[in-house]
């Protein structure tokens, strides 16, 4: 896959499965872009400095958009945990 192909099987997964259940704490996540493989993801609302962002960004996001897109290499947080 490309990172195009890549970029349109990601947003499917995080529109229909991961934006429901961050919704559900308040917050958020948009894929900022998607380069080489690696997917490049702000957090929103109340995820965006959540002393488990981290957790959620690599044993949630990371891990689900791996197993269901195996070209995805990394899921990278590209949230400003300080704004």
């Amino acid at each position: 896959m490309n990172d195009e192909q890549i970029l349109e099987a990601v947003e499917k997964i995080m529109a229909e499965e991961v934006s429901p259940a961050l919704a559900s704490h308040g917050g958020g996540a948009e894929i900022v872009t998607v380069k080489d493989g690696k997917v490049y993801v702000e957090l929103q609302g109340g995820c965006r400095g959540c002393m488990g962002a981290r957790m959620t960004m690599k044993n949630g996001i990371e891990r689900l958009l791996k197993e269901r897109v195996p070209d995805v290499v990394e899921v990278i947080d590209a949230t400003d945990h300080d704004a």
